[in-house]
């Protein structure tokens, strides 16, 4: 099966995790954040907590050939202490030399049609402004997180109804 990512189609497939996935998501999300100034190196951590804890709403992978080239996981969020139908995006990530192909892209489109169907009423997600505005999303400062990242890292994407107002928490794995 091809993935198309605007005007490209890659050979690859996008599927659930599997169990026997979880060490390679281990060291792929390792290797994606290696070295990124941005990062605190707990991704595959935050994963793996999010794992056993029962939190992840999806977790994907794009597959070429039987080798896993990228994931994304979505788990849920809060909003002013409620649980509800919003849900947090990453970590996302491709193995350095399968970046900037379009791999993280399709991973996240294919996330994000998923939470559609799931009919989940939004995503937020802590990440570069300029990357995630391809996808829909957007800084609202009515819309927030308290982790100390810089605001506009912070961005919300509506999937249906209106958009909530308050403070958003990750799920506690994220507190490695």
């Amino acid at each position: 099966m091809a993935v198309q990512v605007s005007d490209k189609v890659f050979p690859m497939q996008i599927r659930h995790e599997r169990p026997q996935d979880a060490a390679t998501i281990y060291a792929l999300t390792e290797a994606a954040f290696t070295g990124m100034p941005f990062s605190d190196q707990t991704e595959a951590r935050v994963i793996d907590g999010l794992r056993a804890a029962g939190a992840l709403t999806l977790s994907l992978v794009a597959e070429e050939g039987g080798d896993i080239l990228g994931h994304v996981a979505f788990s849920p969020v809060t909003i002013n202490g409620e649980a509800g139908d919003w849900y947090g995006l990453g970590p996302v990530s491709v193995w350095p030399d399968r970046q900037r192909a379009g791999v993280g892209q399709a991973l996240i489109r294919e996330g994000l049609r998923q939470l559609q169907a799931l009919d989940a009423g939004g995503c937020v997600l802590l990440g570069a402004p300029a990357y995630y505005r391809r996808f829909g999303f957007e800084h609202d400062p009515g819309l927030y997180e308290t982790t100390g990242a810089p605001p506009s890292a912070f961005q919300h994407l509506t999937l249906s109804g209106v958009r909530p107002s308050g403070e958003v928490r990750f799920h506690p794995a994220f507190d490695v």
